[in-house]
Parts: structure tokens; sequence; C-alpha cells
């Protein structure tokens, strides 16, 4: 016969019930906490556009910037791709009224919007683009799903899947592939439609008179620099993400009065955008997004140009001398009398945080630098340990080359000038920041060149409360 158990053997307290589940729940939520910070790496930046960029909407221009940063850091905490991550800041920045992509782009000759994009994915070298796009509300959903489509390997009957589609071609594919449409009417908001309407009457006067052309825009160029210059650039986001793969993106309306069926560098194959991870000939992930005047970035493959350069020890210095040679003296662009553009770029790669100790790992090293020869550029970064994201200056404002407080000077070279401080030795960093709030030492650098007013160096590991905010 079995022997009988007391009830208390085998039925525990209450008190120890309520102990064993208070235990419980704070184990599963360190395990949480813990897979969460495990997925706390990634680096967004974006840009607004290189071109001039009104004081009078400056909050509006930093606001989507930030807001764009937000929704890729989101997108990577949760750990999607990289691909994902910067399609969604580009959805952001696509949906500002104050930006020149998607929603209030800039109007065509006819008064209509096409739309430019393209998106690349560094680890399977995949690219999709989309140019010349009307009736799509987010055009780097239809580049995107291009890209995506194309992994997938070939269509019925060995057909090779495009990469790259135009006009009612795009548009019909987009739709076939639940991109969500948008009527002209409401793309075209208020702002863009006052822009064609004085771009409009000033095309008029130019092709009656020229000289009286001159004389109407010197009388209206303070008053409409600021409303139609502003929007002539593309928008652009570059990522890395957990896995230290690399995504770069890019968004334009085009130039303002613009030919119908023109396609600029932001639907071009590097010209508008680059992301390629590291492999054998290359040592860093590197990733870049362009802005500017689209024929410009064209005839000189800016985007590609950068990512080569970037593959040297001194980035900033190889930045430097892409724009100096590659871009500012181009022999392809040696007939032009202003030559406008700029560039967000990233290079990332895995590196010993602790070399000489046992407890040595692998920690993601993450480099970013901006340059553009137009009179601003907004610029905003934020990394997945951020509370949230921060700004670079929007640049100089016009007139002639003068020292700027608080950013360094104005150093013309040439018809073009670039926002930076004065060049120094590249013994030390002008301003270095030890951040040990965190396990793991991690640093923010900002160093002195002259076509690169930032170099910032982030490490996985920073505390959201160590980040440090740079003027």
């Amino acid at each position: 016969m079995e022997k009988a158990l007391n009830s208390s053997e085998i039925l525990p307290s209450k008190s120890s019930q309520v102990l064993s589940r208070n235990e419980a729940e704070s184990s599963k939520e360190g395990d949480n906490s813990k897979r969460q910070w495990e997925k706390r790496v990634g680096f967004v930046l974006v840009h607004a556009g290189a071109g001039y960029h009104s004081e009078s909407k400056a909050k509006e221009y930093k606001h989507v910037c930030k807001r764009a940063c937000k929704k890729a850091i989101e997108k990577l905490q949760a750990g999607d791709l990289a691909t994902d991550a910067v399609t969604a800041a580009l959805v952001e920045l696509e949906d500002s009224p104050f930006t020149n992509a998607g929603m209030g782009s800039n109007l065509n000759l006819l008064g209509k919007i096409e739309c430019d994009a393209s998106i690349m994915d560094g680890k399977s070298l995949s690219f999709g683009a989309v140019g010349s796009l009307s009736g799509i509300k987010n055009p780097v959903l239809a580049a995107n799903k291009l890209l995506c489509e194309g992994q997938k390997g070939k269509l019925s009957a060995g057909r090779i899947p495009p990469c790259f589609l135009v006009g009612d071609g795009a548009f019909k594919w987009a739709v076939d592939h639940g991109i969500p449409t948008c009527p002209q009417d409401i793309m075209a908001t208020k702002l863009s439609l006052a822009a064609f309407k004085r771009n409009k009457r000033k095309l008029e006067l130019a092709e009656k008179v020229e000289t009286d052309f001159i004389q109407y825009k010197k009388r209206r160029q303070s008053s409409e620099k600021e409303n139609d210059s502003g929007t002539l650039d593309t928008v652009g986001a570059i990522v890395v993400d957990q896995d230290g793969n690399v995504a770069a993106a890019v968004s334009s309306g085009g130039l303002a009065m613009k030919h119908p069926g023109r396609v600029g560098q932001a639907a071009l194959y590097g010209c508008g955008c680059w992301a390629e991870n590291t492999g054998v000939h290359n040592p860093y992930s590197t990733a870049v997004s362009t802005s500017g005047c689209g024929e410009h970035l064209v005839r000189t493959i800016l985007a590609r140009e950068c990512s080569l350069a970037l593959q040297a020890e001194d980035a900033h210095q190889a930045l430097l001398e892409s724009m100096q040679n590659k871009f500012i003296g181009s022999p392809f662009l040696a007939n032009e009398e202003s030559i406008l553009g700029g560039v967000i770029v990233l290079r990332s790669c895995r590196c010993s945080t602790k070399p000489s100790s046992a407890d040595e790992k692998q920690a993601l090293l993450v480099e970013f630098l901006w340059s553009h020869t137009t009179e601003s550029m907004c610029v905003g970064y934020m990394s997945a340990q951020d509370g949230k994201a921060k700004l670079l200056g929007m640049g100089a404002a016009s007139g002639p080359a003068k020292k700027k407080s608080g950013t360094g000077d104005l150093s013309p070279i040439g018809n073009h000038r670039f926002m930076g401080v004065k060049s120094t030795e590249n013994t030390m960093p002008s301003r270095s920041v030890s951040i040990t709030t965190c396990k793991t030492q991690s640093w923010i650098i900002t160093r002195k060149c002259m076509v690169t007013p930032f170099l910032v160096i982030w490490m996985e590991g920073l505390s959201p409360t160590g980040s440090t905010d740079f003027p």
C-alpha cells in the first residue's frame, strides 16, 4: 500500500507561490530586457536634401529628419532588415509636404508630379528603382518592392525580373503589387502649386524678353528663393543594422519645371545611392546617399565613386579628395559654372573592444561623414541606443564666405564653398568625448577637415544616457 503524502509536501504555500511567480516574472523581464538590449544595435543617417533650406521652415525640416530617424530605428529594434529600415525612413520623408519627394514634390512643365526613387541592399547588392513615376504616394515602396521581387529569382519562362521601371509601366507594376496609389490633386500641395505658378510666370517672362526677366528675377529673388530653391533636391537615408548589413535609399520629385519624362540621379544605378557590405576586396561596409542637381550627379556617378574612396584608411581625406577630384574638378562637368551636390556617407566594420583582454568581443564601429557644395543641407542621425535623433548644422547662409560661430569657417574652393572647419594634422581629433557609463567603452569623435564638417564615430554599447550632442 502506497504511503499517503501530506498535502503540505506537494502544494507550496500561498506566499511561496507569489514569490515564485514574482521571481519568474522578474526573470522573464530580465530575459526580455537582455534580448531587447541585444537588438539595440544599428544606426541611421538621413538628409532632407542639399540646396537652400528656408530659415522660416527650419523647424519642419528638422522635425521630419527626426521622425525619419525614429521610424528607421524602430524597424532596427524590431529586428527588421536594413532595407526595411531605410524604406521606413524614406516614407516619412516622402510624406512631408516640405520635402521634394512624394507628397508636395516639384511639378514639371505640364503641372504634373513625376517622382524618382531607388534603394540598394549592401548584403545582396540588389537594386530597385522607379523613374518618372506618377500617382504613387511613396515611390520608395515601389523601388523596395522591385528589389524584393528581384531577389526571388527568375520569373515564369525564365524571364529576368526588372530592377528599374519608368512611367506608366512602373505605375501599373506598382498597382499590381499592392503599392498604394494617390491622385495628382492630392500629391500636389498648396506649396508646390504656388511654386509652379510662380515658375510658370517667370518662364513666360523669360520667353518674351530675357532682360526683363533678369530684372524681375532680381526683384523677386529674396521672396521666391526660399520657396522654390528649398525643394530642389533629393532626400535620402543610409542604415546599418545589428548584423552589420548596410542599405541606402533616395527619393526625389526632380527639378522644378523639368521636361516630362526626365529621370534624375535618384533612380539611376550608382548615382543616387550605393550600399555594399564588406567583402574580399573591401574591408569596410559602405553606404552613400546623394543629393543635388541630378544631371551633375549622373555624369559623375558620385555615389559609387564615394563608396570606392571610403575603402581607404582615412575616411575624411578620402571624401575630401572625392568631392574635389571626382565632382568639383570632374572633366565631365568642366563646362558647368555652378556644380551643386551633397552626400551623406557611412562606413562600418567589426573591431575588438578589448584586444588585450580575455573579455575581448567584436563591436560594430560606424563612421559617418557629410559634405555638400550647396548653401545648406539638413542632416539627422540616430543610433538604436539613443532616446532621440540628433541634427547636424543646416549649413551656411547665402553671401560671401565668412566665419560662422560654432561651426568654423566657410572655405571657398573655386566657385564652390564647403561648410567645415580649418584643416588640421591627423594627430589628435578636434573633440573627443569618452563615455564610460556602460560596460563597453564608447566614444564620439568630431574631426576637423575641409569638406566634412562632421566625422562621427559610434560604437555599439553606447547607453541611451551616455549620448552626447554637438552644436
